[in-house]
C-alpha cells in the first residue's frame, strides 16, 4: 500500500489490473503447484498477496498423499481461479483441457470459469511454445467464448497475431518455464509492449515464466508489463513464505518504479549537489 499522496503516479499505481471483464488488486499471479503440503501452498498464497490463481486442469492434484483435497486449501470466494492447459502440445488437446476446465470452475461456482490461461507447448526440452498451435487454438478458443490468455515467445510478430486473433491478454515468457533466468531479452518485451498497446494503452502485457527471484519481477514490471505470472520460484525457493512475501513487495516496487520513471542512463558521472558557491576552483591548482 502507498503512503497517502495527491501525486497523480501514485493514483495510476492504485489502479487493479484488468484483464477483460475481470478486475484484480494484485498483479502477481500464482500458481498452486510444486508445494511440499497443501498447507504450506495455502500460507504462502495468502502471503503473495494474489488474488488470481492459475491450476493445471490436467497435472494438479485434487488429493495429496494424506488425502487431502486442495479445494480444501482454497477459499473459491477469495481467489478467482485462472485454468491453464499446462501439458498440452496442440490444439485440439489444449482445447478439450480448456473445456474440461471451464466445466469444473462452473460447477465450484467460481469467477474464473469463462477464461483460460492457454498453453500450447512445442516440444518437452524447452517448453518453449508451438507458435502455430498456439495461434490455432487461440482462435478456436475465443471462438468459443473463452477469454484467453496466452503464454506465447518473446517474438512481437506473433504477439501481435495474438492479439490480433482476440487474445484477452498477451503472455511472453520472460526465459524457459522453470529455469529461473529472468528476462533474457528486455528489448523485445519492449517491442511487444509498443506493439500492443500503441491503440490500446490498457492492452494486457503479462511476463508468464522464468522468474527466479524477486528481483527478476521488479525488472519485468520496471519494463511496463501489467503483471507477472509464476509459480516455482515460490514453490521451490528454500523458504517458500518469505519468497512470497517478497515477490509481493518487488512487484509493488516494481510498478511504482515504472510508473515514477527512471533516470535516464549516462556514461559519466553527474554530480548529486548543486555546482555553484563551492569553495575550490576547479581544476584544482597544483601545489
Amino acid at each position: 500500500m502507498l503512503p497517502p499522496s495527491d501525486s497523480p503516479v501514485s493514483n495510476l499505481a492504485e489502479q487493479p489490473l484488468v484483464i477483460g471483464s475481470h478486475t484484480l488488486r494484485s498483479r502477481l499471479i500464482v500458481g498452486t503447484g510444486k508445494y511440499e503440503t497443501f498447507a504450506q501452498m495455502q500460507l504462502a498464497l495468502d502471503l503473495s498477496g494474489a488474488d488470481c490463481l492459475t491450476v493445471a486442469v490436467r497435472r494438479e492434484r485434487l488429493y495429496d498423499g494424506q488425502g487431502q483435497n486442495i479445494l480444501d486449501f482454497l477459499d473459491l470466494q477469495r481467489y478467482t481461479l485462472l485454468p491453464n492447459t499446462a501439458g498440452c502440445y496442440n490444439a485440439d488437446d489444449a482445447v478439450r483441457v480448456a473445456r474440461m476446465g471451464r466445466e469444473i470452475l462452473r460447477s465450484l461456482e467460481n469467477a474464473g470459469a469463462d477464461w483460460v490461461k492457454l498453453e500450447c507447448l512445442g516440444d518437452p526440452k524447452t517448453l518453449l511454445p508451438d507458435p502455430i498451435e498456439t495461434l490455432r487454438a487461440t482462435e478456436r478458443l475465443v471462438a468459443d467464448g473463452f477469454q484467453v490468455l496466452v503464454y506465447t515467445s518473446d517474438d512481437p510478430v506473433l504477439a501481435r497475431k495474438l492479439k490480433a486473433a482476440g487474445a484477452t491478454a498477451v503472455m511472453p515468457a520472460g526465459s524457459p518455464i522453470g529455469s529461473g533466468q529472468g528476462v533474457l531479452n528486455a528489448n523485445n518485451i519492449r517491442i511487444i509492449l509498443e506493439y500492443l498497446k500503441a491503440d490500446d494503452p490498457t492492452y494486457p502485457v503479462i511476463i508468464d515464466a522464468g522468474v527466479g527471484t524477486a528481483s527478476d519481477v521488479a525488472e519485468a514490471m520496471e519494463l511496463g508489463v501489467d503483471g507477472v505470472l509464476l509459480n516455482t520460484a515460490i514453490a521451490h525457493a528454500r523458504d517458500p513464505l518469505l519468497m512470497a512475501r517478497a515477490m509481493r513487495a518487488a512487484c509493488d516496487a516494481g510498478r511504482w518504479a515504472h510508473l515514477a520513471g527512471r533516470i535516464p542512463r549516462r556514461l559519466y558521472a553527474q554530480a548529486s549537489s548543486p555546482e555553484e558557491g563551492v569553495i575550490s576552483l576547479r581544476p584544482y591548482p597544483s601545489t
